[in-house]
C-alpha cells in the first residue's frame, strides 16, 4: 500500500494456553513519512474480516479480504470522503472464485516458466522480518525494527 518496508513496528499478543498459537494481535507498524498501518487480528473470536484503507482523499474497505468466499462475489466499498455518512461510496462487486485455485495456478504458470512471479521471494523475506519483528516486540513490551 505504501511503497515501503516500516521503520518500526510495536504489538501486543495473547496466545492460546493449549497451542501456544497467536490468537490475538493488535500492532502499530511506522512508515516513512508519518504514515501508519493498524491491526488487529482474532482468530478465536466472532468471525469478522475487513481492511479499511484510510487516505486524505477517503478510503477503501474490502469485506471478507483474506479468504473470500467461494459462493458468493467480493465486494469492495470506495468512499471519496464526501460526508461521513457515505454520500461519496460506491461498491465495487469481484465474481465468485476461489482464489486458492487462482493463487495455485499463478504459481504453476511461473514454476513451469509460464509467467513471472508477482511478488519475488525477497518480498517474502522481508514481510518475515516483520512478523519476526512483531513477535519479538510482543514478547519484549518495546517498539522494534524489522
Amino acid at each position: 500500500i505504501f511503497g515501503a518496508e516500516p521503520t518500526r513496528v510495536v504489538a501486543t499478543l495473547n496466545r492460546d494456553p493449549n497451542f501456544g498459537t497467536d490468537r490475538l494481535v493488535s500492532a502499530i507498524l511506522e512508515f516513512p513519512g508519518g504514515r501508519h498501518l493498524t491491526f488487529s487480528a482474532a482468530t478465536q473470536l466472532s468471525a469478522h474480516q475487513r481492511v479499511t484503507i484510510v487516505g486524505d482523499a477517503g478510503r477503501i474497505e474490502v469485506e471478507i479480504p483474506f479468504n473470500a468466499p467461494p459462493d458468493r462475489p467480493t465486494k469492495m466499498l470506495i468512499d471519496s470522503g464526501a460526508d461521513l455518512f457515505g454520500g461519496g461510496a460506491r461498491v465495487e462487486e469481484f465474481s465468485t472464485c476461489d482464489q486458492y485455485t487462482l493463487q495455485g495456478d499463478a504459481f504453476s504458470r511461473a514454476v513451469l516458466g509460464q509467467a513471472p512471479l508477482e511478488f519475488p521471494i525477497e518480498d517474502a523475506l522481508l514481510n518475515m522480518r516483520v512478523i519476526d519483528a512483531l513477535f519479538r516486540s510482543a514478547e519484549r513490551g518495546s517498539w522494534e525494527t524489522p
